[in-house]
């Protein structure tokens, strides 16, 4: 089955203490579609501008990433700057030029209309409903987040939140928006707010998983070298949506294993800037990373 992939189509200009990288193509539709790619068909909706790149086209369709939603119109790509500190774990934003991404209303192809799992990957929550107005009764619609939809979005992101089937964001947005400073009050209180399935996400301590099935600790794959993390939060859940699109059985039979495969995608892109790690890999090396990860957390 299909993924719709709605979010961010960027240029990333991103600096860390020992390089510089200017213009990667970035932008959270970008880095999720590209990490669902990997297993199966995806159907990705954005903006760019005509100063957009052809090879970043190109890099879309070598993962055969339809392109029938992503508008091309007169202007500059949203381009964001942004410097990461020695840690990797923070970082600060030098520039943001939001240029076509300012005024962006996602339309959707009448075949994308249809798709049975949607991913609204992180923009402004209004547009995140625009686009599930448009659906015809998917299967499985997931939400990511950022802390600055908390700050000024807070009543459309509860809006949102009511119709959704499940709900990502990291581990600070859990506390701001419970006011939980425990991870597992701030669960509970997320799944009052509407979604069965709520996934809190820690970078490189992994990530958590509250659902019917009830808590499930999903493990990162352990990197010795971190180049760039820019995309992985969005690689992370890219890569369990299309892992859960290509699997028979219900949600909660697949989801566990889909957000370890999420997992491992994501480790790949932070072991390159922007894209350039990710775009390399292939399912074999997925699987294979997947296998050494199985081995690392057996513990009977």
């Amino acid at each position: 089955m299909s993924v719709l992939i709605v979010g961010s189509t960027a240029l990333d200009s991103i600096k860390t203490p020992k390089a510089e990288n200017p213009r990667l193509l970035g932008g959270s539709a970008s880095h999720a579609a590209v990490a669902a790619s990997f297993f199966g068909p995806v159907n990705m909706v954005g903006v760019v501008g005509d100063d957009f790149p052809r090879r970043y086209i190109q890099l879309y369709e070598r993962h055969q990433i339809d392109l029938e939603g992503l508008q091309r119109v007169p202007g500059k790509t949203f381009h964001w700057s942004g410097e990461y500190e020695l840690n990797m774990n923070n970082r600060r934003t030098l520039l943001t030029e939001l240029g076509v991404f300012e005024t962006f209303n996602p339309q959707l192809p009448k075949s994308y209309t249809s798709s049975p799992f949607v991913l609204l990957a992180n923009i402004a929550p209004s547009l995140q409903e625009h686009v599930l107005n448009q659906m015809r009764k998917p299967k499985f619609v997931v939400a990511d987040t950022m802390d600055l939809w908390l700050n000024i979005a807070l009543p459309d992101l509860l809006k949102l939140i009511k119709r959704l089937d499940g709900f990502v964001l990291n581990d600070s947005e859990a506390q701001m928006l419970t006011k939980e400073e425990n991870l597992f009050p701030a669960l509970k209180k997320i799944h009052q707010l509407g979604p069965k399935y709520v996934i809190i996400k820690k970078g490189s301590h992994g990530s958590i998983l509250s659902s019917p099935g009830g808590l499930f600790l999903c493990p990162a794959y352990p990197l010795p070298k971190v180049v760039d993390p820019t995309g992985a939060g969005d690689s992370f859940v890219g890569g369990m949506m299309g892992f859960l699109a290509a699997s028979k059985g219900g949600i909660d039979k697949n989801i566990r294993r889909a957000m370890v495969y999420g997992s491992v995608v994501a480790s790949y892109c932070c072991e390159g800037f922007g894209l350039q790690r990710t775009d390399r890999v292939t399912r074999a090396q997925v699987e294979q990373r997947m296998r050494e990860l199985t081995q690392l957390t057996k513990f009977a």
